[in-house]
């Protein structure tokens, strides 16, 4: 009888942490960001469909059209035209999915550099976590924006792709750091304890037993990397550093600055890009804080 009531209490807290989890992922913030990502992804997914994208290129369009809602501007271009004949709703178009390509590919090489340099550094501790975390520690101290300018200087950038792999050099410190810190906490929790003494491979012990724990942090790293990755990336577009073959949001605003945009007026060349990089900017923040709210209960004001 005393087994078989600890069995139903054993049972119903794992039900009681399930159900607690479960609630922790309806965050307002986190659903709110997510909602404003995935908006802006269907946005650059599903508007090919809608418009005609080859009015992204140089003479595609008449030059210097404005708006259609302006004195001069006619609804085959709602949002106008720039002097080289681009059409801005179809740069909007293919550009925004481009800058987050850019973004998630360089924080998702990050994360994963990130992950397994955090995880040796942690679980294995000694000479491993000295050298791990003195060059995670000294990558962060350098000036990463000098450095990818000099770089993406010297190193021509036909594609996304490129830039991303360029950007994911100085995206590894920290989630290293974080992964680090979650390891040294979790490799003391008494089911890693039990996992090391029946003998389970180091790898088996980090990536299933400790990883699985992690995802909330490792999460809120990743958002907050595509959007540091996505801000350096146009951080060198609008440096004329980018790819200058594929639209992108930094290439926008590169081309409005350098055809003197602010001095001609031209509101509609540079304000667009700036308006959809300030609203992912703030989905993947919302995200972020969002998902710093599941991870710590205190955060949500939760009874831990």
């Amino acid at each position: 009888m005393a087994q078989l009531l600890d069995n139903q209490i054993g049972s119903s807290k794992v039900a009681w942490r399930f159900n607690t989890w479960d609630i922790a992922w309806l965050n307002v913030k986190f659903l709110l960001g997510g909602g404003i990502v995935l908006t802006i992804v269907l946005f650059g997914l599903v508007g090919p469909f809608f418009w005609d994208t080859d009015l992204a290129y140089t003479g595609s369009s008449p030059l210097n059209l404005p708006p259609s809602w302006s004195k001069g501007g006619n609804a085959e271009h709602p949002l106008g035209t720039e002097s080289n004949g681009r059409d801005m709703l179809a740069q909007l178009i293919v550009g925004t999915p481009s800058s987050l390509k850019v973004g998630f590919l360089a924080a998702t090489i990050g994360m994963v550099v990130g992950l397994f340099l955090g995880s040796l550094a942690g679980y294995f501790g000694g000479w491993w976590d000295h050298v791990i975390r003195t060059i995670s520690d000294s990558a962060i101290t350098i000036p990463a924006l000098a450095v990818l300018i000099v770089i993406a200087a010297y190193i021509p950038m036909t594609n996304s792709t490129g830039m991303a792999l360029i950007l994911a050099m100085f995206a590894w410190p920290g989630p290293t750091r974080l992964v680090r810190s979650q390891i040294l906490s979790l490799r003391e929790r008494g089911y890693v304890r039990m996992a090391m003494l029946s003998g389970a491979p180091a790898l088996e012990i980090m990536f299933v037993e400790m990883v699985p724990n992690m995802l909330p942090w490792l999460a809120a790293s990743l958002t907050g990397g595509i959007s540091g990755a996505i801000l350096g990336a146009t951080g060198l577009e609008a440096l004329g550093l980018g790819p200058t073959r594929v639209p992108s949001l930094g290439m926008i605003i590169n081309h409005a600055t350098t055809n003197s945009a602010l001095v001609r007026g031209m509101v509609w060349w540079w304000l667009p890009p700036i308006i959809t990089l300030m609203i992912i900017f703030v989905g993947f923040f919302l995200m972020t804080i969002g998902l710093d709210e599941i991870a710590n209960p205190r955060l949500r004001g939760a009874k831990a």
